[in-house]
């Protein structure tokens, strides 16, 4: 039933996309046939509209009916621009995560179940919500301390959220599902495995202890780094469905004329802005990957506040010194050791040669160099980066993916405060340090430690890989003289399953077919 009840609501997710326009505001261009067809039947049922109006906002409005669930879908699939493509991933990126508030009464019910204590004896005070978006919203509160009251945040889950995505990510399984059944040019971009990223970074951020725990990581990462913190965790007051923090008073980087007015030094805080996102990517391996000028605010000592860390990024030492090696090779020119990495990384398959992925890198190095620097985007010369290796078959990157997204918007934020913001002045600092420390003789001692160390860990495993071993070796032997069998059970079953699949897709379609008719003439 699981299936059929996916169907139906791809059914409804397909009706609201064709109601509002959005299917209709597509490009056409590389469709096959049937779809591009599908595509100009869907324009017959839209609502009439101003030919004026945006495809973001009926992006938007769709996205409004359908409910917090598929925000929190379009958020994820605007850091994915490899999959959706550059326009719709920027139209995506416009959604507003702002949904109504739920009462204060499930938020109680939320916190008391989670915590297993009554709101009174937590908190001397619990105030109505400030903020809701498609997860949580977040109320203000206060608690008693040593030191007297102290005024916290208070983010709760959203009532039945977890049950409402669980049943939407079906039909985004079936989707994906389809997608590389009916359109085999686009596995190279593994949607089922997208989903399932969808699915993991969904999860995470629903269990609130996890975004605590984030909050924690970057506060001991950075706790020594100059004009960058995150609040402080009250772990006391933390669940899975309740986070409680330190209430942040300060100026939104949005604010612009609010941080001038403070007196806030614009520029300085840009450098700072861009120096700690490099820091935390190349040094720690462990990034926000949500820094919109909303979730980034100035307190009065000018240390910039990071809230938010429901969506996080991870780089291992391989694609930190990717990202270091490729940023070093577009500055000194070397478009060969740019290729050359890509290759030993094993990002670009083998059977392409060097020289020609070297020349399709000199086509993106070469038009910057005569440009000023303030001029330069690093998110956009990664972007472009990642056009020309679809050409030489480099599948996706997930995690490099998100990094190119957070840079873009973080440099973004950047210029907002500077519009003469030099990135590559700014990032030189903290990029010239990492190299030193990793990319020259330092680099060498490390990888003989960490050699040594996997060294070590593979001679402890030996005894238990040659039992492993050995017990392969003996039921490959026993396989190869008796033949792999079935038993009647199994085989009865797997007839079963194959059967009530096929007949419930053939259902399915029907019910669907029938259901969007009756719409048709009900909506008509």
């Amino acid at each position: 039933m699981s299936t059929l009840g996916a169907y139906f609501r791809l059914a409804r997710v397909g009706w609201v996309l064709m109601r509002e326009g959005v299917i209709e505001s597509l490009p056409a261009e590389g469709l096959p046939p049937m779809v591009a067809f599908g595509k100009s039947a869907a324009s017959l049922l839209a609502r009439r509209r101003s030919k004026s109006q945006q495809r973001s906002d009926r992006l938007a409005k769709a996205v409004a009916r359908l409910g917090p669930s598929y925000v929190k879908i379009g958020q994820f699939l605007a850091t994915r621009p490899d999959v959706v493509g550059a326009d719709l991933a920027e139209d995506l990126a416009g959604l507003q995560d702002r949904m109504e508030f739920f009462p204060i009464e499930a938020s109680r019910a939320a916190i008391e179940g989670s915590l297993g204590r009554p709101v009174e004896e937590l908190f001397t005070r619990l105030d109505p919500p400030i903020a809701a978006a498609s997860i949580a919203q977040v109320h203000p509160g206060e608690v008693i301390t040593a030191d007297g009251p102290r005024k916290v945040a208070v983010k709760v889950i959203r009532p039945g959220v977890r049950r409402r995505f669980s049943a939407d990510l079906e039909a985004m399984y079936l989707v994906a599902r389809l997608q590389e059944r009916f359109l085999p040019h686009t596995r190279r971009l593994r949607p089922v495995e997208v989903t399932r990223a969808l699915e993991q970074t969904t999860k995470v951020e629903m269990d609130l202890r996890l975004e605590a725990a984030a909050l924690s990581e970057i506060a001991e990462n950075t706790k020594d780094d100059p004009g960058f913190r995150v609040p402080a965790v009250d772990w006391e007051r933390t669940g899975r469905d309740v986070v409680t923090m330190e209430w942040i008073d300060g100026i939104k980087m949005s604010n612009v004329e609010a941080l001038k007015a403070a007196g806030h030094d614009l520029d300085a805080l840009a450098d700072t802005l861009i120096q700690s996102f490099l820091r935390h990517t190349l040094r720690d391996g462990f990034f926000h990957a949500d820094m919109h000028p909303g979730n980034l605010f100035v307190d009065p000592t000018g240390m910039i506040v990071a809230v938010d860390m429901g969506i996080s990024g991870r780089l291992g030492k391989k694609e930190r010194r990717f990202l270091a090696e490729i940023l070093y090779g577009f500055i000194t020119r070397d478009y060969v050791r740019v290729a050359e990495v890509h290759f030993e990384a094993g990002y670009v398959p083998s059977h392409h040669n060097v020289a020609s992925f070297a020349q399709a890198i000199r086509a993106i190095g070469e038009p910057i160099h005569g440009q000023p620097a303030e001029t330069i985007s690093m998110g956009r010369l990664l972007t472009l980066l990642f056009e020309v290796t679809e050409l030489f078959e480099m599948e996706t990157r997930p995690e490099l993916v998100m990094l190119q997204k957070t840079m873009v918007v973080v440099e973004g934020v950047a210029r907002i405060l500077n519009p003469r913001f030099n990135m590559w002045k700014a990032a030189d600092p903290v990029v010239s340090k990492w190299i030193r420390d990793n990319l020259g003789p330092r680099r060498i001692a490390t990888d003989l430690k960490d050699g040594v160390k996997a060294a070590v860990r593979l001679a402890e495993a030996l005894p238990e890989i040659a039992t492993k071993t050995e017990k392969l070796h003996s039921e490959l032997m026993h396989m190869s003289e008796n033949g792999l069998r079935f038993d009647p059970e199994t085989a009865e079953a797997i007839g079963k399953a194959e059967a009530r699949h096929t007949r419930w897709g053939r259902l399915a379609l029907w019910i669907i077919a029938a259901a969007l008719v009756a719409i048709a003439i009900q909506m008509g």
